[in-house]
């Protein structure tokens, strides 16, 4: 049994925001993924938090202020004053206006903030926010169906606590956002395993890409060909992330687990089962470092659903039942009703043996300029973003006697549902210690 601690970011609302009609990106997965865990009985394995909302203040760590501040503003209402922005700050098409824009971003970069600092604290081992993940969202504009680039802002705080964080991205998307944000740092490597090639989105992630100034070296790509299978892709993953663990050592890691990676994506072009997937998670757990994970892409949802339900399970170390549990989306899973349903390919792996050895062997090429993993003299640690007194004020509400964020605090050691023989309608409820 797993003597991992680990937390879980969920807020209710953040499923049902819609980006429009026809829009391949749907928040609707995270309500399925979290119906999943809870069916699962995966709760009873974690701590579950209602998250923080992050401020303005908080994205502008990374983002500028006009363009936060534009995000605040805009709305599908107003958006005719805003024309001249929207070019300006890419939203339009790809990164529509949609109604409670920025409360969606607040949610899920607030859960990446949060768990960064659960994990700053000692107070879990692994954190997990599958809301987040938008890995394309740059310092001054949006990009890719990303508008907060939450892992950058988890990374800003890991780094008050840890000399060298490690980012490793398995989307079918190259992680440029994170990329850019730390080109120049050797404090933050990025790893980024995704499809390279034939003007693919984003057109970025070239092996070539290694990074610039103290940063040169700590940008490492995996470039990969349509239809990479399971062996195939674990041929290559392995031994990168080990030599990477090996070379780099970080003390912290972050795992983006974009699931459009998947077999039959809607805008993927990879063969991965949701087990291969899962193989990457279980491989990077293993390594025992303090690691947030985040989602990402995946646009064909029943997959996504399964895929990170499955991942929670490892994460959690519980081995769950590949007959999926009854929940009001079981309909989405027909005709099989399965966690792991087979995979059926639409092309073939383009990917040759001797091509994934070249890359792998240039990776290790690249590492071994590194010669030494960065000495960072870490000075006063500047304190965490925000401490639970102010999560509680955000939330609280003069007209209720317990604000949302008071009761979230009263979280049973083991999880926060009670699902036991009492009475129903009181659960037993403990102060956290």
């Amino acid at each position: 049994m797993s003597t991992k601690k680990v937390s879980y970011f969920y807020n209710p609302n953040v499923g049902n925001f819609h980006y429009g009609p026809g829009h391949p990106m749907k928040p609707h997965r995270l309500s399925v993924i979290h119906s999943l865990v809870l069916n699962y009985g995966l709760h009873r394995k974690m701590q579950v938090y209602r998250p923080y909302r992050a401020s303005a203040h908080d994205m502008c760590r990374f983002h500028s202020d006009e363009y936060i501040d534009f995000l605040q503003r805009v709305t599908p209402q107003n958006i005719q004053g805003y024309t001249k922005y929207l070019s300006h700050f890419n939203v339009g098409d790809d990164c529509p206006v949609f109604e409670g824009l920025f409360d969606f971003c607040s949610m899920y970069t607030g859960a990446s903030l949060e768990g960064a600092m659960k994990l700053n604290n000692n107070h879990c081992d692994i954190a997990i926010n599958w809301s987040g993940g938008l890995h394309h969202a740059k310092k001054f504009e949006a990009s890719g169906f990303c508008y907060v680039n939450d892992i950058v802002i988890g990374i800003l705080e890991l780094l008050k606590y840890h000399a060298r964080v490690l980012y490793i991205d398995i989307d079918v998307h190259h992680g440029d956002g994170v990329q850019e944000a730390f080109y120049l740092t050797d404090r933050v490597m990025t790893v980024s395993f995704h499809k390279y090639g034939n003007y693919f989105f984003p057109g970025t992630g070239d092996m070539y890409e290694i990074g610039a100034e103290s940063g040169r070296y700590y940008s490492v790509n995996v470039p990969l060909k349509e239809g990479i299978d399971d062996t195939s892709y674990v041929q290559v993953f392995k031994p990168v992330i080990s030599n990477v663990m090996e070379f780099y050592q970080p003390t912290a890691i972050v795992l983006q687990c974009g699931a459009d990676s998947l077999a039959n994506d809607r805008l993927g072009c990879f063969s991965l089962s949701t087990r291969g997937h899962g193989e990457c998670v279980k491989f990077v757990r293993d390594f025992n470092v303090p690691i947030l994970v985040v989602g990402g892409g995946g646009y064909t949802l029943r997959n996504v659903a399964r895929c990170w339900t499955y991942e929670t399970s490892l994460l959690v170390d519980e081995q769950i039942s590949n007959e999926l549990p009854y929940t009001e989306y079981l309909e989405y899973f027909a005709p099989d009703f399965t966690l792991h349903p087979d995979v059926v390919t639409r092309q073939d792996n383009a990917n040759s043996r001797q091509y994934l050895e070249a890359i792998t062997r240039h990776v290790y090429d690249n590492l071994k300029m590194c010669q030494h993993s960065p000495s960072v003299q870490m000075h006063d640690v500047p304190g965490d973003a925000f401490t639970e007194d102010e999560k509680i004020k955000e939330e609280s509400d003069p007209d209720v006697r317990l604000s949302q964020a008071e009761e979230d605090k009263l979280v049973e050691p083991k999880n926060e549902f009670y699902d036991g023989e009492k009475d129903q309608d009181k659960p037993d409820i403990k102060v956290e210690t």
